[in-house]
């Protein structure tokens, strides 16, 4: 079970242990007088400290199935307070200071079980490092069996229905079974190369648990003048959302620029400097008293997790959000038992892409296609309904 399928409330209890001992873990020793135990469950940590003080950085090999890597390091005090993405290049010369970073950003490094997403995280003499390095990737993706529901196909383009839990092309943690994996099984290899060897036929993309509608182009033709009209905000695009608290007021807009966030490079967030503009608008459609509502967004421009990051900077997270929903939301309690149980259970942003509109780039038609949200929406919605707050 990954991240995104665990509960809101088991997710929060893991986010406050990883607090800690990150906490624990990445402050320099003198501030507690000690330098906290290190202790790695794949091999015996005394079998990774049998170097020099004054050696230079090496590893260890532990053992690994998949195919793929560990490689374990333990820090000298030479070493002590290097940015932890330049100790693992100078110690792990086969990879590059690029390579580390993704892999770091990725979510495959760890300290003991806590796992370090920071390249900028310093390291300290002692410090146990592992990192889990993928067995290599085909350099283009390959045709595999994929599930999803076509909604419309010609030579030109297909316009598919995205379910929850698929990622949509390849990346470091994610290189197989992605939806660009079932498009070229589908198509044939005839979309390899189109608009780019590693994303080819993508000219949009839902992140993995959102589900719904989305176009592909299957000739250069038809992804530059779609990728043209997503640029120039030509494109009709709805989504479906239940968030927590009701919006204020009921139909409005939410403006500012989204940004990475440096504290978690896999979060987004607003930011006054470095940013890109961004601009939802949002209607409600049915509110469950003042507890939780239920919203159409349309997009003016499309940023990087836009919609959810939004609404929580507004006080609005998305109901079941792994990323942006760090703390139970009081208003919860208004729900009763029965539905607060489903919301707060809810295992995956609740967010769908319901329509897709566009001009098709060979014949000028005016498409627009709808899809009903998911079961798991539907039955939440339900939960929400009968709570006695609609």
């Amino acid at each position: 079970m990954n991240g995104a399928d665990q509960p809101v409330r088991q997710r929060l209890l893991m986010h406050r242990r990883a607090a800690f001992h990150a906490l624990f873990f990445f402050r320099p020793a003198h501030r507690y007088g000690m330098a906290p135990p290190m202790t790695m469950s794949s091999a015996p940590a005394s079998s990774l400290h049998d170097q020099d003080s004054d050696a230079k950085p090496g590893y260890t090999v532990l053992n690994t199935p998949a195919g793929g890597e560990r490689l374990a390091c333990v820090v000298e005090a030479a070493q002590a307070g290097e940015r932890v993405d330049r100790y693992l290049a100078a110690c792990l010369p086969a990879l590059s200071r690029s390579r580390i970073k993704g892999l770091i950003e990725a979510g495959c490094l760890f300290v003991g079980e806590t796992c370090v997403r920071e390249p900028a995280t310093l390291v300290r003499a002692g410090m146990a490092l592992v990192l889990e390095v993928p067995p290599a990737a085909p350099a283009t993706p390959e045709g595999e069996v994929v599930a999803f529901t076509v909604l419309f196909e010609d030579d030109d383009l297909i316009v598919l229905d995205k379910p929850a839990g698929l990622v949509v092309h390849p990346a470091p943690g994610n290189e197989t079974g992605t939806l660009v994996n079932g498009l070229i099984a589908h198509c044939g290899d005839s979309l390899k190369g189109i608009g780019g060897e590693r994303r080819p036929g993508i000219v949009h993309r839902l992140d993995k648990d959102t589900s719904g509608v989305m176009v592909a182009a299957k000739t250069e033709k038809a992804h530059l003048a779609l990728s043209e009209d997503f640029a120039a905000r030509r494109i009709d695009r709805a989504y479906l959302a239940f968030c927590w608290g009701l919006p204020a007021p009921a139909a409005g807009e939410y403006e500012g620029a989204i940004g990475r966030d440096k504290r978690d490079r896999k979060r987004m967030t607003l930011t006054e400097r470095g940013g890109k503009w961004a601009l939802t608008r949002y209607t409600t459609l049915r509110a469950f008293g003042t507890a939780a509502a239920k919203v159409e967004c349309r997009l003016a421009t499309g940023r990087t997790h836009q919609i959810r990051v939004h609404f929580s900077a507004h006080g609005h997270p998305l109901m079941g959000d792994p990323l942006y929903l760090r703390r139970l939301p009081a208003i919860a309690r208004q729900l009763p038992a029965a539905a607060r149980d489903v919301a707060l259970d809810f295992p995956r942003q609740a967010l769908h892409a319901a329509r897709l509109g566009f001009t098709h780039p060979r014949t000028g038609a005016e498409l627009l296609f709808e899809t009903p949200m998911p079961a798991d929406m539907q039955a939440l919605e339900q939960a929400l309904a009968e709570s006695g707050n609609d």
